[in-house]
């Protein structure tokens, strides 16, 4: 009696647990088809919608960040009070105090906190400061691999070329017709205020 027991109960739970794992399979395989190709693809482990991805919020619109942008020539963006654009290599100076505002993904305004004047540029590709934004003052905004940023200016371009916000070994800026993607003069890194 004790072999017939054996016998009918264990397909019955080996049947159950078979019945289980094809209903999981099946609900996995539904919530896999109701997907489109192109979630399909960006989104490979149907069971887990959230995956490791690098977040660009603030590159959507209104967001605001504080940053010094300090250029890899060893110098920081400054607007000073009368509204002139150079370098300075104080990092407790007020006046290199930027706020990054979002207008649209990945474009940027920048003003200077202290100053209150948005950096500008011209058809030419010099920096210049204003009080009032306008497309001017539009820079698009590019997250480099070595976590440098760079900004060129969203309005003008030159031969078809864009044209960089970029301080020189001096300080001094670099008009944006002389500047490259590549060139550590147009480097800068998105300092956080502590």
């Amino acid at each position: 009696m004790h072999k017939w027991i054996l016998t009918w109960i264990l397909p019955t739970l080996l049947y159950r647990s078979c019945f289980h794992i094809v209903c999981l399979v099946g609900t996995i395989s539904l919530a896999c088809n109701d997907m489109t190709p192109e979630q399909m693809a960006t989104n490979v482990n149907c069971s887990s919608p959230e995956r490791h991805t690098r977040s660009y919020d603030y590159m959507e619109g209104g967001d605001i960040r504080v940053r010094r942008l300090f250029c890899r020539t060893q110098w920081y963006l400054r607007i000073d009070k009368r509204g002139k654009v150079k370098g300075t290599q104080e990092m407790k100076n007020n006046y290199n105090i930027m706020e990054i505002r979002t207008v649209a993904v990945g474009i940027v305004a920048i003003k200077g906190v202290e100053s209150e004047y948005y950096l500008a540029m011209n058809k030419e590709g010099k920096l210049y400061a204003k009080k009032e934004c306008n497309e001017d003052c539009n820079f698009k905004e590019l997250i480099l691999e070595n976590h440098y940023n760079t900004y060129a200016s969203a309005k003008w371009t030159h031969s078809g070329g864009e044209m960089f916000v970029a301080l020189n070994q001096k300080g001094v800026p670099v008009r944006g017709k002389k500047t490259k993607k590549e060139q550590k003069t147009a480097h800068f890194l998105p300092m956080a205020i502590t």
